[in-house]
Order: structure tokens, then C-alpha cells, then sequence
């Protein structure tokens, strides 16, 4: 089976009604920095929770105030609103193509650390890099769940979409394939975004089972130009067509 490695986006939507659902991993594995998360967000110290999120205005943070223990939830693959999930727009699949990608995506929350698609998350706050409280969440789950991915994904071929700044919370140590976007010659950064998430929703309406139908999946306006392997990693390289 194929799994898909996906980042998290800053933009969250609000709201939820799903029901709550035992996380991927360890049931108790992320107590520590989820109650460390609550606790600023519950301290109403403005300076603190402003620093968290990277909001400026305090007014602006009222949004992700949530209780995470207590609050509506959604499914991490409908959380999120970035670039790369506007060009997903899981809303527009069907039910079958919902259930791929709750099914084999697994994203790297700065918050929960590596879940499912279809696990359920409230609508939090963290900015990218940032700590929780004394808490630094790359390292804490690269530490915590780095082996529980290793056995979870053992017998999977995995296609990684992330960001290179979510390579810190898991390290994989079997092949993998990646992808990278050129347009006219140079690596671009929005569009690598948007495609990344053309991809994964390619992937869910072909239903891909494995690299080798990946690689005969075509995508418009992508055209492969090279394949490098490097160690473990494949990287196919991508020229976006005009």
C-alpha cells in the first residue's frame, strides 16, 4: 500500500461535529505537550499565547482559544486551509476518495504531532518552529514516534509531500520517494505548495496503490524532467509547463 506524507498549513477552519477517536500512536504519547498547549491557551496570558500562535493582535487569537481536550473537532484532512489544501479541495471528492485520504495521509501537525487524515482535531494554533512552553515539538516527536512510524509504515511504499521543515519530526530509514517543482529551471516555493496538494488529490481520485502506478499517473501541467537516488531517497524533479 502507498502512504502519504503530508504538512500541516497555518490556516485552520473552524468548527466540527465529528466524533472524538483514539489518535495514531500511543494513546498517551502526546499528554504532555497537548496539556502544556492547554495550559497557556487557558493562562489568558496575552503575551504568551500572541508569542504561540505568531498573532500580533490579541483580538485575533480568540479563534483558536480551545480547550483541545474539549472542543469541536474535525478530520485533520478537513482542518486545514493553506495553499496546499485549497488546490486538494477535499470537499469536492467523493466519499471513496475522502476515505483514501483519511485512510493513508499522514500529516505532521505542529501541534499533535504525526496523524492520520482522518483523525479528529480541534482548531489550534502553533506556529511553525515555535515551542510549547518549554516543549520543542519536532524533537518531541521524533523521539516519541519515530519507531512507532517506522513499524507502522514497514510494509508501505511512502510518497512524502512534506515541507523539508517537517523532515525534523520523523527521519525515514527505508525508501521513499519525493518530489521536487522546477519552473523554468528554478525551484519555486507557492507553487510547490498548490502542487503538492494537485498531487495528493491525484493520487486519491486515481486510487494509487503503489509507487509504480504513481509513476504512470499524469498530472497536468507537470512534465517529469529527472529522477535522482540518492541513498534511500528518490527524488522525481518536475518542470511546471507555462
Amino acid at each position: 500500500m502507498l502512504k502519504i506524507l503530508f504538512s500541516p498549513a497555518e490556516g485552520k477552519n473552524s468548527g466540527g461535529d465529528a466524533q472524538r477517536k483514539e489518535l495514531f500512536g500511543a494513546t498517551n504519547a502526546r499528554d504532555e505537550i497537548l496539556q502544556e498547549y492547554n495550559k497557556i491557551i487557558l493562562s489568558n496570558n496575552e503575551e504568551m499565547i500572541k508569542e504561540l500562535f505568531g498573532i500580533k493582535k490579541f483580538s485575533d487569537c480568540k479563534v483558536y482559544m480551545n480547550d483541545v481536550f474539549n472542543s469541536a473537532l474535525m478530520p485533520a484532512i478537513e482542518r486545514y486551509s493553506g495553499v496546499a489544501y485549497e488546490y486538494l479541495d477535499t470537499q469536492s471528492l467523493s466519499q471513496i476518495q475522502k476515505e483514501y485520504l483519511k485512510n493513508n495521509t499522514i500529516i505532521f501537525s505542529n501541534l499533535y504531532g504525526p496523524v492520520l487524515g482522518g483523525d479528529t482535531i480541534s482548531n489550534y494554533k502553533v506556529k511553525q518552529g515555535n515551542s510549547i512552553g518549554k516543549v520543542a515539538p519536532d524533537k518531541f516527536y521524533k523521539d516519541r514516534f519515530s519507531y512507532q512510524l517506522d513499524l507502522y509504515l514497514a510494509q508501505d511504499e511512502i510518497l512524502d509531500l512534506r515541507a523539508g521543515y517537517y523532515d525534523k519530526f520523523y527521519k525515514m530509514n527505508k525508501p521513499y520517494t519525493t518530489l521536487k517543482f522546477l519552473k523554468n529551471g528554478k525551484t519555486v516555493s507557492h507553487w510547490a505548495k498548490a502542487y503538492r496538494g494537485i498531487v495528493l488529490r491525484e493520487v486519491a481520485k486515481n486510487n494509487i496503490q503503489s509507487i509504480d502506478e504513481f509513476m504512470s499517473l499524469e498530472i497536468d501541467n507537470l512534465h517529469v524532467i529527472e529522477i535522482k537516488v540518492i541513498k534511500n531517497k528518490t527524488q522525481i524533479i518536475y518542470n511546471i509547463k507555462d
